[in-house]
């Protein structure tokens, strides 16, 4: 079976992701440096033999005996109360950090998952967003250091492809959702959970009216899964296409919540995106894939886990 390195292991996507190819028979290899990543989330992997875990920061040289096949790359910081924090950090591991994984795969002729984002985008003037968008990024703007990072990851990958016969795979990840979201993540949906379940007011940027487009986890990391196996390059959107104003996605929280707290607005962020929204016909006409879970239904799942895990 295969053997595969995944960066930023005990993030909340990257939790997510080696416990889907563990399932599957692979043997993982987890590495984080536990900036923004927890071990809790990795408590459910610790007896499986096919798991192991390196507490490492990829921007320094990666080390790893034996073969590898597959070096999936998910280390960074996504969140942009993470970011603002921690700029330097996110640029470091969306550039070294990235030569460093690409170096691995060159080195063991293993694959390369390169985990994108739709911030590559940026506060799109395409709507929805196709791959073949180039996007609206300011590169100076306190958002431009996770934008254009990945922005940068993604043209070193193809580099690499080019130059060194690296099979590149450049997946785009679009807003998601779901269990072992960190409750101070800073993002919309663990946010409103938070005030909903505590009882306090759900703070919402501007007048609410800016629009995302929410991927239950599981979701997610089937359509990744599916591209893994895929033979695609990309860039691939995954996301799901279904829009919801912010201050309705804020409303529906409190109401799956049974939360009586009410909608407060504040000041919108600096290059806050207006709307965000993927195209997917990619991701449905090569690798049959669409999300299954509803929103309704996969906010529900999730507010039930946090419930249990936060409060």
């Amino acid at each position: 079976m295969p053997r595969a390195i995944v960066t930023g292991a005990a993030g909340f996507l990257g939790s997510h992701l080696c416990t889907k190819l563990v399932s599957n028979g692979w043997d993982v290899v987890g590495y984080d440096n536990l900036l923004t990543g927890d071990m809790d989330n990795l408590v459910h992997l610790e007896r499986q033999e096919r798991f192991s875990f390196v507490r490492h920061d990829v921007t320094e040289y990666i080390n790893v005996d034996g073969d590898v096949d597959w070096v999936l790359h998910w280390a960074s910081p996504a969140s942009p109360i993470d970011y603002l924090q921690f700029p330097i950090q996110t640029m470091k591991v969306g550039s070294l950090g990235t030569w460093r994984a690409l170096g691995v795969a060159k080195d063991k002729g293993a694959g390369f998952v390169l985990a994108s984002t739709s911030e590559v985008y940026g506060d799109p003037q395409v709507h929805p967003q196709p791959e073949s968008y180039w996007g609206h990024v300011n590169p100076v703007g306190p958002r431009g250091v996770y934008d254009e990072a990945k922005r940068y990851a993604e043209a070193l990958s193809m580099a690499y492809q080019r130059q060194h016969g690296v099979r590149v795979k450049l997946v785009r990840i679009f807003n998601t959702y779901g269990p072992r979201m960190r409750r101070q993540d800073g993002r919309a949906v663990p946010t409103f959970m938070d005030q909903a379940l505590g009882g306090l007011p759900l703070t919402v940027h501007g007048d609410g009216s800016q629009t995302r487009s929410l991927c239950y986890v599981d979701d997610l990391i089937e359509g990744i899964w599916r591209f893994v196996n895929s033979d695609l390059t990309g860039p691939v959107n995954i996301g799901n296409p279904r829009e919801i104003s912010v201050r309705e996605l804020a409303e529906m929280v409190a109401r799956i919540a049974n939360s009586d707290s009410e909608v407060v607005f504040g000041e919108r962020p600096i290059d806050d995106p207006e709307v965000r929204c993927p195209d997917i016909s990619l991701a449905q006409n090569k690798l049959g894939w669409e999300p299954q879970v509803a929103l309704e239904n996969g906010l529900a799942r999730t507010i039930d886990w946090a419930r249990s895990a936060w409060f």
